[in-house]
């Protein structure tokens, strides 16, 4: 698996990987004839964000970003499910933490995704006790995760 830096012109692969991980991940929250977050703003998001040098890296699956001690997205298209490419991107982005000179990593996960809470709690990642609702219908609960960035190797 190749893994690259995202650039701007990513914006809409992005998005578009956004948008179909979490309409297969989380269909009993977001269901794909539902589907709320608007494909133009998501997009606009994310071009902002590589065009301001935040990082980010794709893989043909899925990508991941991060921003000073946040893992801010990490997105795995369905069909690449238990192919490894979620443990590279999650990798990268431990990688990219430190290099950030995080030594505490945090991130929301939906608290109905419990496919997704498995994966980081797998990867070492505990409830922080922090939660917040998502801006978007049907508002659901995101929870606070944390990370110890200490010497552990957090790679599975």
């Amino acid at each position: 698996m190749t893994l690259r830096r995202a650039t701007s012109d990513d914006a809409a692969l992005l998005a578009a990987i956004q948008e179909e991980a979490s309409k297969a991940g989380v269909p009993h929250v977001y269901p794909p004839t539902q589907y709320p977050f608007p494909r133009q703003a998501v997009q606009e998001r994310w071009r902002a964000y590589t065009a301001a040098g935040g990082w980010a890296v794709v893989a043909d699956d899925g990508f991941v970003a991060v921003d000073g001690e946040w893992l801010e997205a990490m997105y795995v298209l369905p069909a690449a499910w238990g192919s490894g490419v979620a443990d590279e991107l999650h990798a990268a982005a431990l990688d990219q933490l430190r290099a950030y000179g995080a030594v505490r990593a945090r991130l929301w996960v939906l608290e109905l995704n419990a496919r997704a809470r498995r994966f980081y709690e797998r990867h070492g990642w505990q409830p922080d006790g922090t939660s917040r609702e998502v801006e978007f219908p049907p508002h659901p609960t995101d929870l606070g995760y944390a990370l110890d960035l200490g010497s552990t190797d957090h790679r599975s």
